[in-house]
């Protein structure tokens, strides 16, 4: 079951946050064909102080791999 954690800066809306879960969860159920109860979206607020520790040295920097969109490229 798919469960995607979206991990931004603090500051968007509730009102975003809640369109963002239902596109990705449409995305998730349209290109992986799950049923909408399979699938699950989180939201992680990180202070931007903080990326580099807990998002960009952990997440991405040495995780190229896993990494199907990467930071500072076009798709």
């Amino acid at each position: 079951m798919p469960h995607v954690i979206v991990k931004l800066w603090p500051g968007k809306s509730e009102k975003q946050k809640t369109q963002l879960a239902e596109e990705i969860t449409l995305s998730v159920m349209g290109t992986l064909n799950y049923e909408e109860e399979s699938v699950s979206v989180a939201f992680e607020e990180i202070e931007a102080e903080d990326w580099a520790a807990k998002v960009y040295r952990t997440d991405i920097v040495g995780n190229e791999e896993k990494l199907y969109k990467k930071p500072g490229y076009t798709m």
